[in-house]
């Protein structure tokens, strides 16, 4: 039976209208919208993520990407810049995530996970059902500092993929991405979709020739064959 599908791509630390154009072009299916961080790059104003998203075309999945851990203030970021998926890049409160779906029904919710240990596996599974999807990412939440993304370092693929042999929710993959591991990373984990931010950067902007690279190689290794 023929499995193919196509992989979702996620552009992050998209900053302006241009950028997120030349995203679109390049065969993005979600693009990432940093808001504020305490570490990382990326991140912009919700004054300007709310100026871009409008200008997304149908069908693009829009992210916030937010260090909030509590429900009330990720619900009025999500009002204030019109996003149809919120990415938390935190562990948060108890309960937040049921009251997130109820206050925002039509909003996807995905959970980044990152992969350090067996632990990041088992929190992973435990959280899966509450969450339309997962990002598997290479931060350190337990730093004085948090990384929250955006460390450009690649994290254990076999963690990884027994994440997403163990949920039944769509994976996406971040961490140390870029156009000569892209194809490896697909193969090593078959995820649902691969996220990047500096792997298609030269000095901080969306490089045209580093995105397209990156996206012909990533699909060079379908899921799913």
């Amino acid at each position: 039976m023929n499995t193919e599908r196509k992989l979702a791509i996620k552009i992050c630390c998209i900053s302006s209208v241009e950028e997120m154009q030349l995203a679109v072009a390049a065969g993005a299916t979600a693009l990432g919208f940093v808001s504020k961080m305490p570490s990382g790059p990326g991140p912009i104003d919700e004054e300007l993520i709310a100026a871009i998203v409008p200008h997304v075309p149908d069908g693009i999945r829009t992210f916030l990407l937010t260090s909030e851990t509590t429900a009330a203030p990720i619900v009025a970021q999500q009002k204030r810049t019109g996003v149809n998926t919120i990415q938390l890049v935190d562990e948060v409160e108890t309960g937040a995530h049921e009251a997130l779906r109820e206050a925002l029904p039509d909003v996807s919710i995905v959970q980044v996970i990152h992969v350090v240990d067996e632990d990041s596996v088992r929190e992973a599974t435990a959280i899966a059902h509450r969450v339309d999807a997962l990002l598997l990412d290479s931060g350190n939440p337990k730093l004085q500092v948090k990384e929250l993304g955006g460390t450009g370092r690649v994290h254990d693929w076999t963690l990884s993929r027994r994440i997403r042999e163990g949920v039944r929710v769509p994976v996406y993959l971040a961490g140390g991405l870029k156009s000569s591991n892209a194809a490896e990373a697909v193969a090593a984990v078959e995820p649902y979709g691969l996220d990047i931010c500096s792997g298609v950067r030269t000095g901080g902007r969306l490089d045209e020739e580093k995105l397209r690279a990156f996206v012909a190689a990533a699909n060079s290794k379908r899921p799913g064959h």
